[in-house]
């Protein structure tokens, strides 16, 4: 395989699972249990959350492009472009529309307002699924892309890796 691909194909893989992480620690992990550390009202809850959100949407852009440059650079299969083109619709989704939106109701919150309710924060939670076990089925299926080029590139047999003893 030649070294552009292995590069490409690892910062390819990399960011997909990095995201993944990312997604599973701070949405499914961080966020609700932070409501449950002692002293940490509803406000000072929002207030990080907020941040974190912000920083989190950041690191997601910024991974999105590596993953869809390195995608454009291999050439990969349908099946990962349909993945990443999902997963990058649901984060426009949410950069333009949906972190803004829950961002004012946050920001209504900490002034002390009730606002109307709505069904932003359910939305917000599903495409968060999906978009995990996207990131986490386009990862494995372009791991087993970039294993199967490199196969048959014989790159990375196991007869050219492993050195026999003398």
């Amino acid at each position: 395989m030649r070294r552009s691909h292995t590069v490409g194909s690892l910062l390819l893989i990399l960011a997909l699972f990095v995201w993944a992480g990312m997604v599973a620690g701070i949405s499914f992990l961080e966020a609700p249990l932070k409501f449950t550390a002692p002293h940490i009202t509803v406000p000072l809850g929002l207030g990080i959350g907020r941040i974190v959100f912000a920083a989190l949407n950041k690191a997601e852009l910024m991974l999105g492009t590596v993953a869809l440059v390195s995608a454009f650079f291999l050439r990969v299969p349908l099946r990962t472009w349909v993945g990443l083109l999902t997963v990058s619709i649901i984060l426009l989704l949410q950069t333009f529309w949906l972190l803004p939106a829950l961002d004012v109701r946050a920001l209504a919150l900490l002034a002390g307002h009730t606002p109307p309710a709505n069904a932003l924060h359910p939305i917000y939670i599903g495409l968060e699924i999906i978009k995990l076990l996207t990131l986490l089925s386009t990862g494995t299926g372009a791991l087993s892309w970039a294993l199967q080029v490199a196969r048959q590139r014989s790159w990375a047999s196991p007869e050219s890796v492993v050195r026999q003893p003398a």
